[in-house]
């Protein structure tokens, strides 16, 4: 549980600070970029239904780990883009993206007992790049540390002057 709170922190930082930029990003969009954080972990839903049951059902070769890549995570971001509003696909698409692609980089630092990571740029190729191997998924100080940072990003844009007032959420 801490890797998938880490994962949220990551992506809450990430949307907030550019909220301060990009007048287009109003804080109730933070939330779709931590919503894109979550995209990579639904390859956890091999816990209630295996893959190969899936498989057998399609008729078709299926593991789980697929949206867990590059090219999984893209087509769950396309699947959430085409659920929305047209005039918000734009804001929606790239929050998503940019929350799953902080949970991709996150794991990539993963330690591992091979010392590389899994084949996050699947189906581009299948190589495995090493990792620095700085934290495991159960580690409790990374939570910690991305708990620090978001609340002083949440500091930072609640002090007065921080976030312009966009549909600020008081």
């Amino acid at each position: 549980m801490p890797d998938l709170l880490s994962h949220a922190l990551i992506a809450y930082s990430l949307c907030t600070l550019l909220a301060l930029r990009y007048d287009w990003l109003a804080p109730r969009y933070v939330t779709v970029g931590m919503a894109g954080a979550f995209v990579p972990d639904l390859a956890k839903a091999d816990l209630l239904v295996e893959g190969a049951t899936v498989g057998s059902a399609l008729g078709v070769p299926f593991d789980w780990f697929g949206l867990h890549t590059l090219g999984g995570a893209a087509v769950a971001v396309l699947v959430g883009v085409v659920l929305v509003a047209s005039e918000e696909r734009a804001r929606v698409g790239s929050l998503l993206s940019l929350g799953a692609a902080s949970h991709l980089v996150a794991d990539a630092f993963l330690a591992k007992a091979a010392s590389v990571s899994y084949p996050v740029f699947w189906p581009i190729t299948q190589y495995h790049p090493p990792t620095p191997g700085l934290y495991l998924s159960t580690d409790y100080w990374p939570a910690v540390a991305t708990g620090v940072v978001a609340l002083c990003v949440w500091a930072l844009v609640r002090r007065p002057g921080g976030l312009p007032d966009r549909g600020r959420l008081h």
